[in-house]
């Protein structure tokens, strides 16, 4: 009886791109791990320093590209927040998780996938020829996830390929009424299902080692440190925006009614269509930050709004009812008043006009209603006509220093406060 064989293939990247640059390739020296072939495992407590360069190896591209949004977003005020105001103490480790296990822990939220994420968009023979390369035994990509503090694992980077893995074992393929049979891949495996599969091939697919790299944030309440290392990690592939990463990162309450708010009918009048990036939240997780806690601002924008939307990650500082109090009122006036020629100028939206107005209206409304639309309306044009303003608002350095934006507001209040 001739012995069982594996089937022949030929060693090609079943994903376009060039395999085994797992993302552990990406942390910067101080953080390298070395396997311990005795434990399977092993932990680097490393200090992290966000200034050191990271490589940017090609990686394999976990989602589709992103489109680009068809405003024209004022965006030099990001370039201002590169610099990083502090080190980080993290544990680092690697983990090999064997595929059956995997599975076990995604169904019982071990290994959680935020529900913020981008949606899951493999096509079929995308995922299938993943599979084919666990079956094969091909060296697949790492994924990255973080510890959180119920010992839960949030992924942070993978979910195309665990949620693949979850579908066929599961044996629905997402959207699809039919059974998840593989597609496009050797003959062996064609139209196999997990169950359909020999027993040799589904030992062998249950063995599989899918590899980790786990950071486990020290003494980092706000979890900066896995901010600004997915930040370096996101260089190739499909890049995340930085509000992607704080849905991912910062899931919570406050993250789910930044989605609601997001909704709001007068707001997407004002701002346009969805953007795929979560812009359109940043701005509101900007205001709030700003309206709440803007005397605590210093220099750093991303800094500001991650601590912001770390600490309020669950409403214990702000409640629901406080933040919608501060957005939708302020939202509704500035639509009736400027309906959605709000904050722009040229047809670009500039996010250093939205903070200004929105806070300063915001921070009148708390005081004493505004009656007259038609005044608000003027107070709004001479506002963006004003020379001092626009010198702190538009195409200049430091837009987002103290100084800038203290001064923005300054102006803003002073105007407003002349209308009835």
């Amino acid at each position: 009886m001739p012995r069982s064989t594996s089937p022949t293939f030929s060693l090609e990247d079943r994903f376009g791109v060039k395999l085994g640059c797992a993302c552990l390739d990406r942390l910067p020296a101080s953080a390298i791990i070395y396997d311990n072939p005795d434990l399977g495992k092993t932990t680097t407590m490393s200090t992290f320093d966000p200034k050191e360069p990271a490589s940017t190896p090609d990686r394999p591209a976990d989602e589709e590209p992103v489109t680009q949004i068809s405003e024209n977003l004022e965006e030099e005020d990001e370039d201002d927040d590169d610099t990083i105001t502090s080190k980080f103490s993290i544990a680092v480790s690697r983990t090999d998780f064997d595929v059956e296990g995997i599975v076990r822990r995604l169904r019982d939220e071990e290994i959680y996938i935020p529900d913020f994420q981008r949606s899951y968009v493999w096509k079929i023979k995308q995922a299938s020829r993943f599979i084919e390369s666990l079956l094969l035994g091909l060296p697949v990509p790492s994924i990255f996830l973080a510890k959180e503090p119920d010992n839960r694992l949030i992924v942070i980077d993978g979910q195309q390929r665990l949620r693949s893995i979850q579908y066929f074992y599961d044996g629905k393929f997402s959207g699809r009424r039919t059974a998840f049979s593989l597609q496009g891949v050797h003959a062996e495996f064609e139209r196999e299902t997990y169950k359909s599969l020999k027993d040799e091939y589904r030992r062998k697919l249950n063995n599989s080692v899918l590899s980790a790299t786990v950071v486990d944030p020290l003494q980092d309440s706000n979890k900066s440190s896995i901010y600004y290392i997915f930040e370096r990690l996101n260089t190739g592939g499909t890049l995340l925006k930085p509000q992607e990463i704080r849905a991912c990162i910062y899931h919570g309450e406050f993250n789910k009614l930044l989605h609601e708010l997001n909704e709001n009918e007068n707001w997407r009048d004002i701002y346009g269509k969805m953007d795929n990036n979560k812009k359109d939240q940043e701005m509101i997780l900007r205001f709030l930050a700003f309206y709440f806690q803007g005397n605590d601002y210093k220099r750093n924008m991303k800094d500001f709004i991650n601590q912001y939307m770390s600490s309020n990650r669950n409403l214990q500082k702000q409640s629901e009812g406080e933040i919608r109090k501060a957005f939708i009122p302020t939202i509704s006036i500035i639509h009736k008043s400027l309906g959605n020629k709000a904050f722009r100028l040229e047809n670009r939206f500039f996010p250093t006009i939205f903070e200004s107005v929105s806070i300063a209206i915001a921070r009148r409304l708390a005081q004493s209603e505004i009656k007259n639309l038609e005044e608000l309306k003027s107070w709004y044009e001479s506002l963006v006509a004003d020379p001092e303003f626009r010198s702190v608002s538009m195409k200049i350095r430091n837009l987002t220093s103290k100084e800038n934006f203290q001064k923005r507001i300054e102006i803003a209040a002073s105007l407003l406060a002349e209308v009835e």
